[in-house]
């Protein structure tokens, strides 16, 4: 599931994405799909019916049922912050579970990898 909440200015340019991605060709649509899904944690199928096209349209339909909500620039940036700690957050945990379960520390493999590397260099 992605974001629910957006500033008007994002949803001004998603509008525009689904305008582009309902123009587009196949691949087209696919990429501006990921970049919907990047750069705004946008999921179509989070908002639309089963085997409907998704456009601007829609878009607005789902503002006014209120699927999705249109917040200020200072809340939503506020938002993306602490979903980045998070994330950040969880990533941490994740790694130092793997480590305890017995993963390889890689972050530690590469740092002495690189030091053996200039230990060695032009020998």
């Amino acid at each position: 599931m992605g974001r629910n909440k957006f500033s008007q200015h994002e949803i001004d340019i998603i509008g525009m994405l689904l305008r582009k991605k309902n123009a587009g060709t196949r691949f087209q649509q696919k990429a501006i799909r990921h970049q919907l899904r990047v750069n705004f944690e946008f999921n179509i199928s989070d908002f639309n019916e089963q085997g409907k096209a998704f456009g601007e349209e829609e878009l607005h339909a789902a503002i006014k049922r209120g699927a999705i909500q249109i917040l200020d620039d200072a809340t939503i940036a506020s938002m993306k912050e602490k979903r980045a700690r998070d994330r950040a957050r969880d990533e941490a945990a994740k790694e130092q579970e793997a480590l305890a379960n017995g993963a390889t520390d890689w972050k530690e493999a590469m740092r002495e990898w690189e030091e053996w590397e200039q230990n060695n260099e032009g020998a």
